[in-house]
């Protein structure tokens, strides 16, 4: 009877040990971090709108992570150590598509530039409030040429994340109506009501490329109201 108990405990020790393995795993603790970049600036987007694809070969397995590309064009993943390929998501993103990969030998952290060839970029943007208006003077600069410019845009939000999805206000110019881009582009807004009581409220200027979804952005501004 005694070894008929003792063996039943010995096979519950046995079933219980690999979850207690599990209770134990450790969570990853190494990251890539870096910016998308043309020229080692930052090309600021859409917030979680951009998307890139970290890759790594396991033992039967090819599996993907997706790593959503803030704002300001940086991007974090949180993942084990080992090697990865860093891929560029087809059609995703204001620049044209590159199927080149980013082999990444990872242990604790790497710092990736992803570069990237935009169709165009926003260059010294200056916004001021005038009366009841937002304006923005700003220039365009075209990178690659395959593509033409469909549009301008400005929008207003009441938080540091505004673009073309979150915004409580927006005016947009059509590319057809600049007859030259080499020269400073100026848009206005009427300031929404529900923003014109607020203490401040923050702009962002984007510009759209016919046949792109995404579009590249300035950085937000916080303009004062009051």
């Amino acid at each position: 009877m005694k070894s008929k108990f003792l063996s039943i405990i010995s096979i519950a020790f046995v079933v219980l040990l690999p979850g207690c393995k599990k209770d134990n795993f450790e969570p990853p603790s190494s990251f890539i971090k870096g910016h998308v970049v043309y020229q080692g600036e930052p090309i600021s987007v859409r917030s979680n709108g951009v998307q890139l694809e970290l890759w790594q070969r396991g033992y039967q397995l090819f599996s993907k992570v997706v790593v959503n590309v803030a704002q300001d064009g940086s991007f974090s993943a949180n993942v084990f150590d080992g090697n990865y390929k860093l891929t560029r998501l087809k059609g995703n993103g204001p620049w044209a598509d590159n199927t080149d990969t980013i082999e990444i030998t990872l242990k604790g952290t790497a710092n990736i530039d992803v570069p990237v060839d935009p169709y165009f970029i926003i260059k010294n943007e200056t916004f001021q409030k005038s009366g009841t208006n937002i304006n923005v003077t700003f220039n365009i600069q075209r990178i690659n040429t395959t593509k033409t410019l469909e549009a301008v845009r400005l929008y207003l939000g009441q938080t540091i994340l505004v673009d073309q999805s979150i915004n409580l206000a927006n005016f947009s110019k059509a590319g057809s109506t600049i007859s030259d881009i080499t020269l400073p582009i100026t848009l206005s807004l009427t300031i929404p009501t529900a923003l014109a009581s607020k203490d401040y409220l923050f702009a962002r200027v984007g510009v759209k490329t016919t046949g792109v979804g995404e579009l590249a952005y300035s950085q937000p501004q916080k303009i004062a109201l009051k």
